[in-house]
């Protein structure tokens, strides 16, 4: 071997620490909160965590832009899959009842080298999630004044017209961050009457849009003569789904809660669909309403909702409106730089970030360092980058995220469980049905027709099998968005990459279907696996691609740096 150059049994050790897997025996995973949280508390946390995303901030913009009336019908969509990611969280959440996120149960399922992938994610979903929401209390605030900030800045600062960034600084959204990374790195805390007092309000107001909305609506607006149902057809409903998942990506707060309930294996699934269902409903009749009160090419993107019952003469509504919107802005906001910490203290504590970061100081009981660097970071970002940039590259990143998750279910539902002796109260996988044949291995009634599989290891044709499956998803979800537009194939061809990426990905499920799986008695699993993460993923990545390539560079470059 040439000097200088790694043995091979250290590049053995170095891949096999890659893949390593985090266990529940660590101390740093032993739970020291009190077990308080209820279904119901759950329901109000995820609810209000989400609700407002995409009601107050992207109906307008998605809308005008995107889809038309047929708004509705993407946010269903998005809604369908942010409701398989919620399943997948749920089964994890409540195997893993500790007080973590997606990179946990990445660390427990799938291996160290992922999870930190998907911490770098996290981290960079709080710091654009944040600077987004920055930037639309910014434009709701300017749009209460007249339009009176921008001017002011555009006067006396100028303005420039480059691609995706914003076409003057928003010093107002810089400073909002500025002052929340303030008070948190100073030991603030909001308190949860509080929290409670905002989401009230939201949601009554919530109410009165879609009461007086409906009163309001003039179904004309819907008419061909205002352009049809769905303008823009459906490429432009698919990528405003894309954009609306943006309304939907707080649902993981109760997951992340999961260590204070105090039923994780019942209650953290049920709340999980509750919320998500709840937030849906909301997000479809706000945009139904808005809608059907005035023309979609009518609104203004930057307040759409206020500025419908503006158009119609209700100005008094209008500002009850924007009342909401603060009030579910600053929830939002705050429950972004309150998450930030713990990310980076997990991610430390875990020795795949820098310390320096994490660093708790005693008396403020928060790691100063990272919140304040990464505070003036986004800050940053608010100051110039244009809000629908940070939209999509938050809805990226929520998208990849979610596309681990399904993949840690199928992971983890065909994989081997420690034995039931060693297994403790807490352990991830709970307790098991006790079978004939292992996780990974064939089943026995399919064994005489599937001969060439059973001479393989348990677990090897699985993970081969979803290898396949997670590439033919990303080449039919590719066929399909860029087969015309892109790649510009020939009929026949287009066709024929159609058949063979769909009958890989069907063979590919087929394979995994075959095989034993977990069963748990005793906590929620997710239903009909492989099929329902494997649509998950199929789902997660056709919306990916229909976000723009500015933010598939910027990701590549965040993970580049990562």
């Amino acid at each position: 071997m040439a000097p200088g150059l790694p043995s091979t049994a250290s590049v053995a050790r170095f891949c096999q620490k890659l893949n390593r897997l985090k266990t529940l025996e660590e101390p740093t995973t032993e739970t020291s909160l009190r077990r308080h949280l209820t279904t119901l508390d759950l329901i109000l946390l995820g609810v209000g965590a989400t609700v407002g995303l995409g009601l107050y901030m992207l109906t307008g913009t998605v809308a005008k832009e995107m889809a038309g009336p047929a708004v509705l019908v993407s946010f269903g969509v998005a809604a369908m899959a942010s409701l398989l990611a919620a399943l997948c969280y749920a089964e994890l959440a409540a195997r893993v009842p500790r007080k973590g996120s997606s990179y946990l149960f990445t660390y427990v399922f799938m291996g160290e080298l992922w999870a930190f992938l998907v911490g770098w994610i996290l981290l960079i979903q709080c710091i654009v999630g944040a600077a987004a929401m920055a930037r639309f209390w910014s434009s709701y605030l300017d749009a209460i004044f007249s339009r009176s900030i921008s001017s002011f800045t555009k006067a006396h600062v100028g303005t420039w017209q480059v691609p995706y960034l914003a076409q003057y600084p928003d010093f107002l959204a810089a400073g909002i961050l500025l002052l929340a990374s303030a008070f948190v790195s100073c030991g603030g805390r909001v308190s949860s009457w509080l929290s409670h007092t905002f989401l009230a309000i939201s949601l009554a107001i919530i109410l009165f849009i879609i009461i007086l909305g409906f009163v309001l609506a003039h179904p004309h607006n819907w008419s061909a003569e205002e352009g049809g149902f769905a303008p823009f057809g459906f490429s432009g409903i698919m990528a405003g789904a894309a954009t609306c998942i943006y309304g939907f990506v707080g649902f993981v707060a109760v997951a992340v809660s999961s260590e204070e309930a105090q039923n994780p294996k019942r209650s953290v699934p049920m709340a999980l669909a509750i919320s998500v269902t709840l937030v849906a409903a909301a997000n479809i009749l706000a945009s139904t309403v808005l809608t059907l009160m005035v023309p979609w090419h009518s609104l203004d993107p930057d307040w759409a909702l206020p500025d419908a019952f503006h158009q119609r003469g209700y100005s008094w509504a209008a500002f009850i409106v924007v009342a909401g919107a603060i009030c579910a802005m600053n929830t939002v906001l705050l429950r972004y730089i309150f998450f930030l910490p713990h990310i980076i203290s997990a991610m430390a504590a875990d020795g795949l970030f820098f310390q320096v970061f994490a660093h708790v100081y005693s008396r403020m009981k928060v790691p100063v360092v990272g919140i304040l660097v990464f505070g003036f970071l986004m800050a940053f970002l608010a100051l110039l980058v244009e809000l629908e940039a940070l939209v999509q590259f938050r809805c990226i990143c929520a998208l990849l995220t979610y596309t681990f998750v399904a993949t840690s279910i199928i992971m983890l539902r065909f994989r081997k469980s420690p034995p039931a002796s060693s297994q403790d109260p807490g352990s991830p996988l709970g307790t098991e049905q006790t079978s004939a044949s292992e996780p990974g291995q064939l089943q026995p009634a399919l064994r005489p027709y599937l001969r060439f599989l059973d001479g393989c290891r348990p677990g090897a044709a699985v993970a081969w099998a979803l290898g396949v499956l997670v590439s033919s998803a990303i080449t039919l979800d590719c066929v399909l968005v860029f087969g015309d537009s892109v790649l510009h194939l020939p009929p026949w061809g287009y066709t024929l990459l159609l058949l063979l990426s769909s009958a890989t990905f069907l063979l590919s499920l087929l394979v995994l279907g075959a095989h034993q799986q977990q069963h748990c008695q005793d906590t929620f699993q997710v239903p009909m696996v492989p099929l329902t993460p494997a649509l998950s993923i199929l789902l997660n990545i056709f919306l990916m691609l229909q976000l723009s390539y500015v933010a598939w560079l910027s990701f590549s470059i965040w993970l580049l740096i990562g």
